[in-house]
């Protein structure tokens, strides 16, 4: 009986898609385009790590777990995962409950701080723990007379730069959590007679769970699928993302690189589903019958000074290590000569120029291409019912839980030769960058999207279906502009991913276009740190006259969104 119900609701809601010609051309085109370009790549990963000269074979799995060489890699990554996931959880937690419960002085100041690393390259961090703690570094000669030799090569260099560069993350997220949780709840505990204490462990703390959750996965995930940090620290620590690079581009094994690949996607999609599983066994909503004016009372100093004592801690670090990559970018040859000029940045700007125009043609292309399909599925999945609905949900967001490496190995492996399914030879062309870039970003578009338009009353667009409008007038005269923050959300997170992306496009790049970050990459392997600092500054300049642009288009429209929280979006 469920299922002949089933069917005649999918049939009625393909007669009411039917009515709407464009509408439905437009969601076949989708879900044609999510198939190529999400699960096909995908697939074709699975599908070589299956294959040894052209026929099935599990041998490439065989090598992997009885070879050191392979799976050292493998739990090298999980070891760093893991760990940068807790240290970077701790401090993002450690900043959003200071921003979100205490008295912290100067708030905006730590929030912006605590966001910073996003808009720069992840590896800009790996370039400044060169420039401090390298053999020629400024604190290193400091360090060795305390300690003796050292090396900042390895799992110790790694779990510093990737907690600095991706604790923002978790800041963001936890941050919304922290501020979600009305402060009635922890003052009814207090007045019952709980200590500050007392109230964070049995109230604040289990409150916030999902979010830690959720948080210490987007970290464990991003450390996972880190490319251009390793490639710069790891030293003999070897990792996955590299040794699947290194097995493709140097030894030419594309079999044997996606195996690699394959062994960094189930750890994430494990993590991904115990995250789901411990979180949803209890319930962590908190409803209240009206709008609550409660305020916290003074956190106790007990507790506010280990929490300022991170904030603090990792304020100045970040200050030093970009403080760092901004002197070293005006220094003639770090390490030899430390005469300042301005010279590195007239050779950058010479030789960097066609990477810079590549980088900003590219993203500007696949910018707003990103922003429009990721609000249009979020409309579709939101307002529209269809059968196929749920399949365009899931697929959509799929790319965001797939660490870039696999990402950029799967395009490789679609798009290197015509099928099918896709009669196109992408590989070498702008194409192939662009349409990584889209759908490797579009996700947090639609979540933004689908956030957004929860909010909206439905009977705004009714009333203008109901006057004569069509699907796509409704759209873009009405829902569009009630989402305009949102919208840009995903412009901004795109326009900085696509500036700053590596770890996928590292696999894509050709000589006729390229990144900047490939080029920071060049410089920071040939060790030319002043060059590679210059370039660097030159990026995150590029992308905060962006932001800033962006930002007074949403002040326009949305009415100030914070451009901290737009990224976190």
């Amino acid at each position: 009986m469920r299922e002949e119900v089933t069917f005649s609701r999918g049939v009625s809601e393909f007669r009411k898609l039917w009515k709407e010609p464009l509408l439905l051309v437009i969601v076949l085109a989708i879900i044609y385009f999510l198939l190529v370009f999400v699960l096909f790549p995908l697939f074709q990963v699975f599908k070589t790590s299956f294959t040894i000269k052209n026929q099935f074979s599990f041998e490439n799995y065989r090598a992997i777990f009885s070879k050191v060489y392979y799976y050292q890699p493998f739990l090298n990554s999980i070891l760093l995962g893991i760990s940068t996931a807790v240290t970077g959880t701790i401090v993002g937690y450690a900043f959003a409950f200071a921003v979100t419960r205490t008295t912290l002085p100067a708030k905006n100041f730590f929030r912006l701080t605590a966001t910073f690393p996003i808009i720069s390259p992840p590896f800009v961090v790996a370039l400044a723990a060169i420039l401090l703690f390298g053999r020629s570094g400024t604190i290193t000669p400091y360090i060795e007379k305390l300690i003796g030799k050292y090396s900042i090569y390895g799992y110790g260099g790694l779990l510093l730069v990737e907690t600095i560069a991706y604790a923002p993350t978790a800041f963001l997220v936890l941050y919304g959590v922290l501020q979600a949780i009305d402060p009635a709840l922890e003052e009814a505990s207090m007045d019952l007679g709980g200590s500050h204490w007392t109230v964070f462990r049995t109230v604040t703390f289990p409150l916030s769970i999902p979010g830690i959750a959720s948080a210490w996965l987007l970290v464990f995930i991003q450390s996972l699928a880190d490319f251009g940090n390793p490639m710069v620290l790891s030293g003999n620590f070897r990792v996955l993302s590299v040794q699947a690079f290194l097995q493709i581009t140097g030894m030419y094994d594309l079999s044997r690189g996606s195996t690699l690949a394959i062994l960094l996607l189930l750890p994430t999609l494990l993590a991904f589903y115990i995250q789901r599983y411990w979180v949803s066994r209890k319930s962590y909503v908190t409803v209240t019958g009206k709008p609550s004016s409660a305020t916290l009372k003074k956190v106790e100093w007990y507790i506010r000074l280990p929490v300022y004592l991170v904030c603090f801690t990792f304020t100045a670090t970040v200050f030093l290590f970009y403080g760092t990559v901004i002197y070293g970018s005006f220094q003639k040859l770090w390490g030899v000569n430390p005469t300042l000029t301005l010279q590195n940045y007239v050779e950058t700007f010479q030789v960097g120029k066609d990477y810079i125009i590549d980088s900003l043609t590219l993203a500007g292309i696949a910018t707003p291409l990103t922003g429009i399909l990721g609000m249009f599925i979020a409309f579709l999945v939101i307002r529209k019912k269809f059968i196929g609905r749920g399949f365009i949900e899931i697929s959509s967001m799929l790319t965001f839980a797939v660490p870039g490496t696999v990402v950029g190995i799967g395009y490789i492996l679609a798009f290197n030769q015509r099928s099918a399914i896709f009669p196109f030879m992408l590989t070498g062309t702008a194409w192939i960058i662009i349409l990584l870039l889209i759908f490797r970003n579009m996700p947090v578009g639609i979540r933004s999207g689908i956030a957004a338009l929860q909010q909206i009353d439905p009977a705004i667009e009714e009333a203008s279906t109901d006057l004569g409008a069509s699907t796509g007038t409704t759209f873009r005269k009405i829902t569009l502009p009630m989402i305009a923050p949102a919208f840009f959300s995903g412009l901004v997170y795109s326009f900085v991913k696509s500036m700053t992306a590596i770890s996928a496009i590292i696999f894509v790049v050709s000589g006729k276009w390229n990144l900047i970050t490939v080029a920071i990459l060049g410089f920071v392997d040939n060790s030319q740190y002043a060059q590679a600092a210059a370039m660097s500054m030159i990026l995150i300049g590029i992308v905060l006259v962006a932001l800033g642009v962006i930002q007074l288009a949403v002040n326009r429209i949305g009415k100030g969104v914070r451009t901290t929280a737009i990224i976190g979006a």
